[in-house]
């Protein structure tokens, strides 16, 4: 954008210059058509000859000036738009009377109008002009007729007004926007631009409706003080306007579905500030929603949440601050879980994720309920496993899988085995393994197998085992509810006596 304030400036200077010289090379020539000595050619001088309020001829300086081709013919008002812009008391009509008029900040330069019966002859004076200024003038015209060209296909509108906000210049893509506005071409412009007069520079947005009511077009218009106004510079932006609107649009989408979540969320963006909070938010730290609702930034955030005890209190709290950095670095890269126990006997699991465009996110979950449970149920399992260890049998518990999900204290003891020890699981061939290598020859190892394994209704039975060492054990083995199988040895002489039966009616319920 600097670079088309650059050209403009170029632009302006060059167009002044180019006038300048057209006025310079008319050197004071005579009015009349006869030459005099001294006085220059007529193709250097600027005159034009009017009759009946048409240009009718003109020398090629004064066509420059005009900015007309050599056979074409304007009417007196397009002669006064231009010469009026430097001879401001150039008459509005055909004068009758015989005027010379001075050009706007340049008292050695005239415009002398000459009344010749229903004709009017139009000449231009002023100093001389030399050699240098001459060879400059060339340059500054071939600098004038690149920068035209660039304005006239610049593809966004240019233009610049005066004082009174008024335009004085503009661009071709200007002039098609100030008619599809239902503007004048010229006048007042259809941008609602109003820069304050203190600024150098005025960066604002507007909108510009379509004259047969179709959708407005949003333009971002920089405004760049000038000596005697302002020059313009507008570049569309719809696609941005657009893009604004869809991400409010899914904000509000995501906002009216955070608030039906039971986890708390804090959204920051890459400055840090709070940008997005749903009511859980509000309901699990007890912040209040106006200090929400202004934008906290990151670190005000975590100390209204120490201050309203909803957070541990660090013992050193300055260094947690100065490690707040790292924190959120982990977030970023979704590292951060945390899990908070308040004072208030609360439980949270604080958790930071990653946010688009540089932000981070916070997940305040509420697990209280979840802890307690698992406090109670470790608890629950911890009592069991006490009384089962003060149990004299020993017990061993097998998953439908045939697993080996628990055992006792005492089964530890009688079979010298501890699952805990590998961490292999101990399946029931392992197990039943180690029971028969210690064990006299009993046929219920294959029946027992089975029983485990089977996924069909069980009834619970009865066998004797006589160890190696002479120690009799009533087996027994017991279906559970939900599939698992209890086996449970119990040392006792009097199982020798209704073994055989047992084991009679373990063969038949194996067989069933």
């Amino acid at each position: 954008m600097e670079l088309v304030v650059l050209i403009a400036a170029g632009l302006g200077a060059s167009f002044a210059a180019l006038f300048g010289a057209f006025m310079l090379r008319g050197a004071r020539a005579p009015v009349e058509d006869e030459p005099t000595p001294g006085a220059r050619p007529r193709e250097n001088r600027v005159e034009m000859f009017v009759s009946d309020g048409v240009l009718v001829d003109a020398t090629p300086q004064a066509r420059q000036l005009l900015d007309c081709a050599p056979n074409e013919r304007l009417i007196w008002e397009d002669l006064a738009e231009v010469l009026r812009t430097h001879f401001p008391a150039f008459p509005e009509t055909l004068p009758n009377t015989r005027q010379t008029l001075a050009a706007a900040g340049d008292p050695d330069t005239h415009l002398g109008i000459r009344p010749e019966g229903r004709s009017l002859r139009l000449s231009m004076t002023g100093p001389s002009l030399d050699a240098g200024e001459y060879l400059r003038l060339r340059t500054e015209m071939r600098d004038l007729s690149r920068l035209r060209l660039a304005f006239a296909r610049a593809p966004f509108p240019v233009w610049q007004t005066d004082r009174a906000r008024g335009v004085v210049w503009n661009n071709p893509a200007f002039t098609d926007i100030a008619l599809q506005a239902g503007h004048a071409e010229h006048g007042s412009s259809p941008f609602a631009v109003l820069p304050n007069e203190a600024e150098e520079l005025h960066i604002s947005r507007t909108s510009i409706g379509q004259r047969d009511g179709g959708p407005q077009s949003w333009f971002e218009v920089q405004s760049y003080r000038l000596a005697d106004g302002w020059l313009h510079f507008a570049q569309n932006i719809d696609a941005v306007i657009h893009a604004e609107a869809t991400q409010r649009n899914f904000l509000q989408t995501l906002t009216r579905i955070f608030a039906h979540l039971p986890i708390a969320l804090a959204v920051f963006d890459r400055d840090r500030r709070l940008i997005l909070f749903n009511p859980a938010l509000i309901d699990h730290t007890n912040l209040p929603a106006e200090f929400l609702s202004s934008r906290p930034n990151l670190l005000s955030f975590f100390d209204m949440l120490r201050e309203k005890q909803m957070m541990p209190e660090p013992k050193d709290y300055r260094s947690w601050r100065d490690k707040l950095s790292e924190v959120i670095a982990a977030a970023s890269s979704d590292l951060y879980t945390e899990v908070w126990n308040l004072p208030s006997g609360l439980t949270y699991r604080i958790t930071g994720r990653p946010h688009p465009d540089g932000g981070v996110a916070f997940l305040f979950e509420d697990i209280t309920s979840e802890i307690t449970l698992t406090r109670r149920f470790r608890q629950e399992i911890e009592v069991t496993q006490s009384v089962l260890d003060r149990l004299g049998d020993a017990v061993a518990v097998f998953s439908q899988l045939g697993t080996l999900t628990f055992c006792n204290q005492a089964y530890r003891d009688m079979w010298g085995l501890d699952p805990d020890a590998s961490l292999a699981d101990t399946g029931i061939a392992d197990a039943t393994g180690a029971w028969q290598a210690d064990c006299k020859p009993s046929p219920i190892w294959a029946d027992l197998r089975d029983f485990v394994m089977t996924e069909r209704d069980r009834a619970g039975w009865d066998a004797e085992l006589v160890r190696k060492d002479g120690q009799c054990l009533l087996t027994r083995i017991e279906p559970l509810t939900g599939g698992p199988t209890l086996v449970r040895f119990s040392a006792t002489p009097a199982a020798a006596q209704t073994a055989p039966r047992a084991r009679e009616t373990a063969r038949e319920t194996a067989r069933v």
